[in-house]
């Protein structure tokens, strides 16, 4: 048996750029959460089967992911970062800048239509969501519901063009100009929900997650076979 030195030593280079290519696979892409799934963003009276609280608890949100609220006219998306706001299901409670209305509902409306509202996750830690207009009605006929916002990849770089970035961008219904967005920096070209993992179909996610791990193992076996074969 003969041993290579040289031969072995780009095996080992080869083994580092392959883990390295291993490590780009395993990171988690930005995600796009439709909330709700296919029952859309609605309260119990009109949709008795919603259960925000029970499809929150089975995700993981982190910094750079969007919640995507389908919903209509009748009813709002507001986030707060204060919990007495959210148990008061009252976004007129908000304080200072804690507090987002990204979509009014319009009950003048003769006839809903709808709407479909992205709001960004920027702030790690609490996150409370609730439809805040009919005196809180909607809020309390169990439109609601808290998430947990990790780090995970942080926020996307800005643009090397970007000076200060002007915050989250506008969903389907503008907000009033004198309304405050969450105090979070926010890269100015992070204003919409392209091009970044959807959940919405929990079957091709696993499939693309069962694909990343076997395209993984497969090349780790490539890599340990011809490190081996470096010694015969």
């Amino acid at each position: 048996m003969s041993y290579n030195m040289g031969s072995s030593s780009s095996y080992v280079s080869v083994l580092l750029v392959v883990s390295l290519m291993l490590l780009s696979l395993s990171a988690d892409a930005y995600k796009n959460y439709t909330v709700g799934g296919s029952t859309g963003w609605f309260d119990i009276q009109e949709r008795p089967s919603a259960n925000y609280q029970k499809w929150a608890d089975s995700k993981t949100f982190s910094l750079g992911d969007f919640l995507i609220f389908n919903t209509n006219s009748n009813h709002s998306v507001v986030q707060t970062y204060d919990f007495k706001t959210y148990k008061e299901c009252d976004y007129n409670n908000g304080e200072d800048n804690s507090t987002t209305e990204w979509s009014a509902a319009n009950p003048s409306a003769t006839s809903p239509v709808p709407v479909s509202v992205s709001v960004p996750l920027v702030k790690e830690g609490s996150n409370y969501f609730f439809s805040g207009n009919y005196d809180g009605e909607q809020c309390k006929f169990g439109q609601h519901f808290m998430i947990n916002v990790t780090h995970g990849q942080g926020l996307p770089s800005p643009d090397k063009d970007d000076e200060t970035a002007p915050g989250p961008g506008q969903s389907s219904q503008s907000r009033d100009d004198d309304e405050v967005a969450p105090d979070t920096i926010v890269p100015a070209n992070f204003d919409h929900p392209k091009d970044i993992e959807s959940d919405d179909d929990d079957s091709l996610v696993k499939g693309r997650k069962s694909s990343a791990s076997v395209t993984k193992n497969n090349l780790l076996c490539l890599v340990l076979m011809g490190f081996l074969s470096s010694f015969f």
